[in-house]
């Protein structure tokens, strides 16, 4: 390959390949069905072969288009297994590998923004990418400082790739429903585009990675990389070594699944309450398990990418922790009462305060038991039970509704969810929402005045990843220039 493709026709025309492939494969499957062929063997070559399909196509094309696989690999725990197996391996490819940008077009980049001795910022730069992901790549590097850094280069074109990806991918979206049965995919597609401005920020990411890096300095639990330097297009941040997420899912041992999924479930609720900020990309390529720097130490989560966020000043809101809290204890009427009050029940809509609470209490399950082992067997059950037409669980579904500035938290908590099924993790959930859930401990403080944090400095610029102005999106501050780089730096 030997750029990001840019061409709308182009990219349109590869997409299109994907439900029309589809279609192809199933006349193929009949012929050898007509053959004698068992229908078994066809059904797996076809998922097989369209696994593969899927990879290619949203791989080669970056952009929105691999931004949707990463997004669709994280929910494949709740498809029938028949149909997950194999599409598994396929989508978590996405999670963390994609054919690399030429090493021309990264000195290109990396000219134009740190000027033409860019070199000169580093000691060793390995030109092969050591990951590769939807809007650039990363490289392996040593700053002029000695410390190893993360190069992390954004596709020229990257912009334009994801509009054209996700606006092409929204046409298609009913032709997509066969690629992975039970998926409502046009809202996934939605929310995604409207994520597109602040992911291409890379300044807006390294405020959001400063915030998070601070709060969790000397953390024995979450490790948040140092950013080094930022400028357009270019974010260089401190490197971690780790096992993958993805490579603890696929051969991690049960000590590691376990550590895994509780970290995860910690940071999901602690971050939001110590830094105001949701990471709202909890796909396994952003995460790594750390190695225990002692013998008998604990392993730690290191996260990375902070390209999209969602601004929580008083973290997580008190009605989620409410709700739980008042769904546990049994009080229909409350919670009834508290979800109509915040919009999840329209003014219009009369529900049996019962039926909602028995909706709602499968889905709470991990939170009722002191720790809960998340499995795939259990999300696709829970997806059978809302999907069904024919349930009382899809039917009262349909007519609740999701309030918008819950759409990005709901997402982000589905798809840690999902991950945990994945890792199939023993977690003590309840355990983390005590402690970081504002309201779903009666009477506890609430937000981060009750952790006795302050806001970050996201809150106090007046910004935020998740809707920045149009004056902090264009504003580069100088703390975006490392203050001891060489003379090359001040020139970038």
């Amino acid at each position: 390959m030997s750029d990001l493709p840019r061409k709308a026709v182009t990219r349109t025309a590869k997409l299109a390949a994907l439900p029309l492939g589809f279609a192809g494969r199933a006349t193929w499957g009949l012929g050898k069905r007509i053959g004698g062929k068992s229908a078994e063997l066809v059904a797996r070559e076809l998922q097989q072969r369209t696994a593969e399909q899927l990879f290619k196509v949203l791989g080669e094309l970056k952009g929105g288009a691999m931004k949707f696989g990463q997004a669709l690999s994280v929910f494949e725990s709740a498809l029938p297994e028949e149909v997950a197996g194999p599409y598994r391996a396929a989508l978590t490819k996405l999670q963390e590998a994609a054919p690399p940008m030429p090493a021309r077009t990264v000195h290109a980049v990396l000219e134009e923004r740190l000027g033409a001795q860019w070199r000169e910022l580093f000691r060793e730069f390995e030109e092969k990418p050591a990951a590769a992901a939807s809007i650039g790549q990363v490289h392996r590097a040593v700053w002029h400082d000695g410390r190893e850094v993360a190069v992390k280069v954004q596709y020229p074109g990257a912009g334009e790739a994801l509009l054209s990806d996700l606006t092409q991918l929204s046409r298609f979206a009913r032709l997509l429903g066969p690629l992975i049965p039970g998926m409502d995919i046009k809202p996934l597609i939605t929310e995604l585009r409207d994520r597109v401005s602040e992911e291409l920020d890379y300044e807006l990411e390294a405020r959001a990675q400063r915030a998070h890096a601070e709060e969790f300095a000397g953390d024995a639990d979450v490790l948040v990389p140092a950013v080094v330097h930022q400028c357009d297009q270019v974010l260089v941040t401190e490197w971690i070594e780790g096992i993958p997420l993805s490579d603890v899912i696929k051969d991690g041992t049960r000590e590691q699944r376990d550590r895994a999924g509780q970290l995860l479930t910690r940071f999901l609720f602690s971050g939001p309450a110590r830094t105001g900020l949701l990471h709202a990309d909890p796909h396994p390529g952003n995460f790594r398990l750390l190695p225990p720097e002692r013998d008998g130490g604990p392993w730690r989560l290191g996260v990375m990418d902070f390209g999209t966020v969602d601004r929580l000043p008083g973290g997580l809101p008190a009605t989620i922790g409410e709700s739980l809290r008042m769904t546990l204890e049994g009080n229909a009427e409350a919670v009834y009462e508290l979800l109509r009050g915040e919009g999840f029940v329209k003014e219009s809509i009369e529900l049996d305060p019962d039926a909602v609470l028995d909706y709602l209490l499968p889905i709470i399950e991990p939170t009722q038991v002191e720790e809960f082992t998340f499995s795939r067997s259990w999300m696709r059950g829970q997806a059978a039970r809302i999907a069904d037409p024919r349930s009382p669980a899809h039917q009262l579904g349909k007519q609740l509704n999701l309030p918008p500035s819950y759409l990005l938290i709901h997402r982000v908590t589905l798809s840690t969810i999902g991950v945990l099924c994945q890792l199939d993790a023993t977690v003590r959930m309840r355990d983390e929402l005590a402690e970081w859930l504002p309201g779903f401990v009666a009477g506890a403080p609430a937000g981060l005045e009750g952790a006795g944090l302050e806001t970050t400095g996201l809150e106090t610029a007046g910004t935020t990843a998740a809707g920045a102005t149009a004056a902090d999106a264009t504003a580069k501050g100088s703390e975006s220039v490392d203050a001891g780089a060489p003379e090359v730096a001040e020139k970038a």
